[in-house]
């Protein structure tokens, strides 16, 4: 029989190469990138790309399934054979390079990389890449583009389809930025490259390539739906029918649960789903799944998330503690102030992973027991909050009080 080194020497050779490729095919690769798609046994690409590099590869052409794979299964089965993915651009900017990379170990691949859609479109705009802000809407809603809709900004979106700058545009004159001006880059690099621009309010450009990538100068006029860089977003940025955590106890509360990137968070009884959303506007990696038992508040929830730019907050309706059955383990959590289940508090303990916060607002005496209770037996912090607002009394004005709030925070061990 023979040894089992020649085999694993091999499944750990450099099996994969991945060759970012351009609009302008195989004129825009070097020497190297030739070399590998011509030696190649198997190329995985679409059918654009296996199109540009059809006379000159002499490997077995694979297209991507339909739908999409991103599991990659027929790439992996071919694990120690020469394989070619063929990419748009650069692999590693929102493209099938992150993808394999959680698949594939790195001494595994190697990576030939052309320039990204985002580099080439400010190139041509001759726009600083460190000043400008980028999004991915492929596959994505466009709503991810709110939280970039600053004064003066520049965004560079890369786009799904030709009718998505026509959809972005609407988007735009209805947040009132209707005066922006937006350019089309189509089929960047290749022959049939073109640049078409417009005002927001006037956008009148048709037959788009669906090869496009969307350039956005931001002008905004005083209405503009802005949002803040900062916790504590104006209440009214939230529809809501009262069940809400107001913007100054929010900003406490964001502040206590201390955000950190990539992590998951539980909204115990959502509500309006403010604190959950405000969480995940804090770092495009954030997560946050909102756990609400009435279902109009449920369905409130997820408007609230789409109009601020987090479409990807996840809504669970149904009432804790059974609904928090099965979920992802959070790295934090938050309990609402209208509570008094010890049962959904317990819950939460026994859910949370270690090192992880929890953070719950009291504003009933029932609830506050329960966090006084709880902070004797585990320590962590206790806070009483109390805020006033001047308001007319008469021709006058006058500090009129809002509900206290109680707020115990813990570390769990």
């Amino acid at each position: 029989m023979p040894a089992e080194g020649p085999r694993s020497a091999k499944l750990n050779a450099r099996w994969l190469t991945i060759v970012g490729i351009g609009e302008d095919g195989l004129a825009g690769l070097g020497d190297e990138a030739k070399q590998r798609i011509a030696g190649a046994e198997i190329i995985f690409g679409g059918k654009r790309h296996l199109a540009l590099v059809a006379s000159f590869a002499k490997g077995d052409a694979r297209p991507w399934p339909v739908p999409f794979d991103p599991e990659m299964r027929d790439v992996l089965a071919l694990a120690g054979k020469n394989v070619c993915v063929l990419a748009s651009g650069d692999p590693f900017f929102h493209g099938v390079g992150a993808t394999l990379a959680r698949k594939v170990k790195a001494r595994e691949m190697h990576v030939i990389p052309a320039p990204s859609a985002v580099s080439l479109a400010a190139a041509r705009l001759r726009w600083p890449l460190q000043e400008i802000e980028t999004v991915s809407l492929h596959g994505h809603s466009i709503d991810l583009i709110r939280p970039l809709l600053q004064p003066n900004a520049r965004i560079l979106a890369l786009t799904s389809d030709g009718d998505a700058p026509a959809a972005i545009a609407r988007l735009l004159t209805e947040l009132d930025f209707g005066a922006s001006r937006l350019t089309v880059l189509e089929a960047m690099g290749g022959t049939n490259e073109t640049q078409r621009s417009a005002r927001a309010e006037a956008f009148d450009v048709e037959n788009i390539n669906p090869l496009n990538v969307l350039a956005i100068e931001i002008d905004s006029n005083p209405q503009a739906r802005v949002l803040p860089l900062t916790v504590g977003l104006a209440d009214h940025l939230f529809d809501h029918d009262g069940q809400i955590t107001k913007r100054e106890i929010r900003a406490i509360t964001l502040s206590a649960l201390a955000p950190r990137r990539g992590e998951l968070l539980w909204d115990i009884g959502a509500g309006s789903g403010s604190i959950g959303i405000e969480w995940m506007l804090a770092h495009p990696l954030m997560r946050t799944i909102a756990i609400e038992a009435d279902p109009i508040r449920a369905a409130r929830v997820a408007h609230n998330a789409a109009a601020c730019g987090v479409p990807g907050l996840v809504v669970v309706e149904g009432s804790a503690p059974k609904a928090l059955a099965k979920l992802d383990t959070p790295d934090a959590i938050f309990i609402g102030g209208g509570g008094s289940d010890a049962g959904v508090l317990k819950a939460a303990i026994e859910a949370l992973r270690p090192g992880g916060r929890l953070v719950a607002n009291a504003v009933t005496l029932q609830m506050e027991a329960l966090l006084l209770a709880q902070h004797i037996k585990l320590g962590g912090d206790l806070t009483r909050i109390a805020i006033s607002r001047a308001s007319p009394v008469g021709s006058m004005q006058a500090w009129r009080p809002a509900m206290p709030v109680t707020q115990w925070s813990w570390v769990k061990p």
